[in-house]
């Protein structure tokens, strides 16, 4: 699974982890990515979407239909 949330777009970020010692080696910073199951009323459907926990949260916020509708205007397809 990508760690790429469709609706915000975050992404892992890519840094340092430093040691005691202060030697530094390459990590990731992945994001919290859920797959999540949606039911869409105006479609008569089930929407599986992939996204992080803030996106979860923003989902709760806004309504599934308009978070569906900032997807689509993305470009990307649900």
């Amino acid at each position: 699974m990508s760690r790429h949330c469709q609706l915000t777009g975050a992404e892992p970020g890519f840094g340092n982890a430093v040691s005691h010692s202060h030697r530094r080696t390459s990590r990731r910073f992945d994001p919290n990515i859920q797959r999540k199951r949606y039911w869409l009323p105006g479609e008569g459907c089930h929407v599986r979407l992939t996204l992080s926990a803030r996106a979860v949260r923003t989902v709760d916020a806004i309504g599934v239909e308009a978070a569906v509708a900032r997807i689509r205007a993305r470009g990307v397809k649900v």
